[in-house]
């Protein structure tokens, strides 16, 4: 607060019951001394109310008021929609914030609350379903609990959670399987055991390669992540966990690289030069862990951007294959939606950022009743002269935004008026 102004106020930890009362508060213009967690100007100074030792019990909280965002803009670029079923992680990883909000360990909602709002979501038309957990498979009763209520209610939910490779069981897997989940992502970290100790990851390989195996064999899909630059890396290191990237990949699994992000609070940042990290700059839009912003004594940050490039090349190349099979016949089904499912929700975007369908989406019909057809014959002729998109594109992603329930159109009198489907 001492180095932007402009704050007023800052809620640290769990917010729900300080905003309310921040907000109940507000209008007087004071009387904020008892809210927990809150920090504020009063004179000259700055006061940090302690934080409530008894955070709120999560089934007391409401489910998100969802229907007050506009949550249609992002089924229509093709986004999951998440929820969460407990809060906080019992393990000690040194890079990780969520322990900072989260605290350090678990409380869950009731498997009932969190199928009542399962089951809600499944109504709004997304495709898919985070549960946004630290970590879902935490503990296996109630993991095991929020499965069966699912499928005891006949729900056919699709979705994704988190998990440790050391707390699935294939028991697990196959019962998350028979509830809808499809997916599951584990954080690697890294191939080697001295990094995987310094970090407090607590995991080994072969590990790793257990919990990816009793994925394939449950028929979940195994996603593994690893982060290059952590304490301790090095050319051989970082050769080590990209050799095993291959080898998962080859067991069946998807798998992905991160760079180190030292966000503030976490013990990496607090003990940078204790772990031979050397931290280059504090401009938070770069931590994205895409780009460096760290480097270690024997990996510098040209290296890591070096990899990371190369590897962002390959996905391009990857879809530039699927384009070529798509032109010869020789891409599959699902290889071809992924890149059609991709370039639509890249020209929904720009039209979404432009906003195109705001300012050509009106005119005024004097021929009678229109068709579907014709609307959207009329709104890419209106959009084209004026825009990057190439004209297929452009009706082929009309159409299917129009198809899919998220761009619809009505008529006035006279006058057609196309619009996004934005409340859901």
């Amino acid at each position: 607060m001492d180095q932007f102004p402009e704050l007023d106020f800052i809620v640290c930890g769990e917010g729900e019951e300080a905003l309310v009362k921040l907000a109940e508060t507000a209008p007087a213009g004071g009387g904020w001394q008892n809210i927990h967690g809150l920090v504020y100007r009063e004179g000259t100074g700055i006061v940090s109310n302690p934080k409530n030792s008894h955070p709120p019990e999560l089934d007391a909280l409401p489910t998100p008021a969802r229907h007050l965002i506009r949550l249609g803009r992002y089924r229509a670029l093709g986004l999951p929609v998440s929820m969460t079923t407990s809060r906080g992680c019992p393990y000690h990883c040194i890079f990780c914030a969520g322990r900072r909000m989260g605290g350090n360990g678990v409380r869950y909602r009731s498997p009932v609350a969190v199928v009542d709002e399962l089951e809600a979501l499944t109504g709004l038309g997304f495709h898919q379903i985070n549960i946004a957990d630290d970590l879902f498979t935490a503990n296996p009763v109630h993991c095991l609990a929020v499965c069966r209520e699912i499928v005891r209610r006949g729900l056919t939910p699709s979705w994704t959670a988190f998990a440790r490779v050391d707390t699935v069981t294939r028991e697990i897997l196959k019962e998350m399987k028979s509830a809808g989940c499809h997916t599951v992502s584990f954080g690697a970290e890294s191939a080697n055991p001295e990094i995987l100790k310094t970090v407090g990851k607590g995991i080994t390989r072969s590990q790793v390669c257990r919990a990816v195996q009793a994925c394939v064999d449950s028929g979940i899909t195994p996603q593994v992540s690893f982060i290059l630059g952590l304490p301790g890396e090095t050319p051989e290191t970082m050769r080590q966990t990209i050799d095993f990237g291959k080898e998962l990949k080859s067991s069946g699994a998807l798998h992905g690289f991160h760079l180190l992000a030292p966000f503030p609070g976490t013990d990496v940042r607090k003990r940078a030069r204790d772990y031979g990290i050397r931290i280059l700059h504090n401009n938070w839009r770069d931590y994205h862990a895409n780009r460096a912003v760290a480097e270690t004594r024997a990996v510098s940050q040209a290296t890591l951007d070096e990899f990371i490039i190369r590897w962002e090349q390959k996905f391009d190349e990857y879809l530039g294959n699927i384009r070529e099979g798509m032109a010869t016949g020789d891409a599959s089904a699902e290889e071809a939606w992924q890149l059609t499912r991709l370039e639509h929700t890249v020209t929904i975007y720009e039209l979404m950022m432009a906003r195109i369908i705001e300012n050509h989406g009106v005119w005024r019909n004097g021929k009678g009743p229109i068709s579907s057809e014709d609307a959207l014959a009329g709104l890419a002729e209106r959009i084209g002269p004026g825009s990057k998109i190439a004209t297929d594109q452009l009706v082929n992603t009309l159409s299917f935004a129009y198809q899919s329930g998220n761009l619809r159109y009505r008529v006035d009198a006279d006058v057609i008026r196309w619009e996004w489907v934005e409340y859901l």
